[in-house]
């Protein structure tokens, strides 16, 4: 399978959506997962003090789980996060200095057979995950590709400030 490239955005005062998501995946999926928590709400007759579980159930209902592994080397973080049957048009990723978020969504249609279902594991067609870094990171040097499946993004640390010794002088 041809490799295929993401490009990792840069948020900016003056950003443009991309041609091929919303304006806003990361919201549109929040507010998916809060109708239908609610929803959950509703069903069990309006009681409260299950809100937790209620968001967890709409998640895991509507969301694909996004396994991921990050590695620190001196100069870079490395994460690979398993996104299978998502292209690189289907994703998008976003970058903040210590802040890393994946979304995706894609299309896709199942044949309604003749015949009842029995069960279904189909997966879902939309993911989320965010994953805090542990330090500043270069948002303009940042790399992904995606290849069979395997979503991998390469992040470059921020160059650290210079320790300087201050003399302090006498006026």
């Amino acid at each position: 399978m041809a490799a295929q490239t993401a490009t990792a955005m840069q948020t900016t005062k003056e950003t443009a959506p991309a041609k091929h998501i919303p304006a806003d995946l990361f919201g549109s999926i929040s507010d998916a997962i809060t109708r239908r928590a609610f929803e959950l709400f509703e069903s069990n007759g309006r009681w409260f003090g299950r809100d937790l579980e209620n968001w967890f159930r709409a998640e895991s209902e509507l969301l694909h789980p996004l396994p991921l592994e990050v590695k620190e080397s001196d100069e870079e973080f490395m994460v690979r996060a398993e996104v299978p049957g998502f292209t690189a048009k289907d994703l998008e990723i976003s970058l903040e200095p210590n802040n890393l978020k994946i979304a995706g969504r894609r299309e896709s249609t199942h044949e309604e057979k003749k015949g009842k279902t029995l069960r279904s594991e189909f997966c879902t067609d939309q993911i989320l995950r965010s994953v805090d870094l542990p330090c500043h990171v270069d948002t303009g040097k940042a790399n992904a590709t995606l290849r069979d499946g395997i979503l991998t993004i390469e992040i470059p640390k921020a160059p650290h400030a210079k320790a300087v010794h201050i003399e302090a002088r006498t006026i």
